[in-house]
């Protein structure tokens, strides 16, 4: 008896020490995101990575998104810092690529590549060496947001000419409705604003002739979209230049106003608030019925690898994961952020017309063209834009003084 004693126990023994031998071998990984409001949906998407690859573990970490690029940076510099990266694009990207931080993608590590568009690829491309460093994870698009409930009750209709704007914004106004609540306090709105309510105006004639340097910022199709702007300004929330963001958000929220121009990824934030929201979409709007109707897009950000990392074979299988139409449409219609992943399969109404209104579109121009070196034309269009909106500068004047910035290191500006 006692030596079956000591057989079971040795084999108890072993048997311990065979799972803690299987326990120990499982990677893990750290993924880092400034995404705090979707940790929920990723704490769920990294289950089911591991149903999919058991003896891999992701621990999924977030910080504030003014803090995360230098809590990155600094890490990243020290040769610490996660296994996996969401990372910022364009310029941002530039900023940890440069320095060797990020390991480089292909085709061949990295298959699923091929799900993307190239302008898509092209946001997460380092231009010195024209190599990809992360996976593109959402396509976001400047437009107007508007309540449907007000329109209706109001009894108009989303507007297709500029004309037909400005009358819908005074018929609002005329039954004391606040048009748009927007405000210009906090500095990157206008931004936003510029590129939701003028892209139609401006055209992708523009951005060509701008990138070639055959026109610049005081080109008169840019100083006219801006005298627009200023006009269509007076719809905007009550004494809106001291209005910041947080408060136009809220104004909208509350269904205290009917338009919001800003980014598709307000939707979802605006139905979380709110769920009685009955939300739509439209394009800027067009100044002749015959012109192009625009959006301005932009690919916000992707998930990368740490060049340091000691587990990167882990790391880019669950990045490879993230580049399938799988996830694509999960991300898609759990978060309602449009997911640049060909083939993924959209449920909600409102995100398929947002995806409808990409297709014609032109860049978000100053992130994707100007911020990659100082002044950033996003810091130039925004604060001068801010001062035109306050009365402080005329459109020539803002036209003028956001010329003057980038032709500091622009070339075909410098002719």
């Amino acid at each position: 008896m006692k030596l079956t004693r000591r057989l079971l126990l040795g084999v108890a023994a072993g048997g311990y020490l065979l799972s803690a031998g299987a326990a120990m071998a499982k990677t893990e990984l750290t993924f880092w995101s400034w995404r705090q409001e979707d940790k929920a949906f990723y704490n769920d998407i990294i289950k089911k990575f591991q149903e999919k690859e058991p003896d891999i573990s992701v621990k999924f970490e977030t910080f504030a998104p003014e803090n995360y690029q230098t809590i990155l940076s600094t890490a990243l510099a020290a040769g610490r810092g996660p296994d996996v990266i969401q990372v910022r694009a364009y310029g941002n990207l530039e900023t940890i690529a440069t320095p060797g931080y990020l390991l480089a993608l292909d085709k061949q590590t990295v298959p699923e590549l091929a799900n993307f568009p190239d302008a898509a690829l092209a946001a997460e491309t380092l231009r010195a060496d024209g190599k990809v460093y992360a996976v593109p994870f959402a396509t976001q698009t400047m437009l107007v947001i508007y309540n449907n409930k007000i329109f209706k009750d109001a009894g108009v209709q989303p507007p297709q000419t500029w004309d037909e704007m400005m009358k819908l914004a005074q018929t609002l106004k005329s039954k004391n409705i606040t048009p748009f609540a927007n405000g210009t306090s906090t500095a990157w709105q206008n931004e936003t604003i510029v590129a939701a309510l003028l892209s139609s105006m401006l055209g992708k004639q523009f951005e060509e002739d701008i990138v070639s340097g055959k026109a610049n910022f005081t080109d008169p199709r840019f100083v006219n979209a801006l005298a627009k702007l200023k006009d269509i300004s007076q719809y905007f929330a009550p004494n809106f230049t001291g209005v910041d963001y947080a408060s136009s958000q809220q104004l909208f929220v509350a269904g205290r106003a009917a338009m919001f121009a800003g980014g598709s990824f307000e939707v979802a934030n605006f139905k979380k608030q709110n769920p009685t929201l009955e939300l739509g979409v439209f394009a800027s709007p067009v100044e002749k019925p015959s012109d192009e109707r625009l959006v301005a897009r932009y690919y916000d950000g992707g998930y990368a690898v740490n060049a340091k990392t000691d587990k990167k074979d882990a790391a880019i299988k669950f990045v490879r994961f993230l580049a399938t139409p799988e996830y694509g449409t999960l991300f898609t219609n759990e978060l309602k952020n449009l997911s640049p992943i060909k083939g993924i399969k959209i449920e909600d109404p409102l995100t398929q017309g947002i995806a409808k209104l990409a297709e014609g579109a032109m860049s978000y121009l100053m992130l994707v063209r100007f911020r990659y070196q100082e002044p950033s034309g996003s810091v130039l269009l925004q604060s001068n834009v801010q001062k035109m909106l306050a009365g402080q500068q005329t459109p020539e004047q803002a036209a003028a003084e956001i010329n003057k910035g980038i032709a500091t290191y622009y070339k075909p500006f410098q002719k």
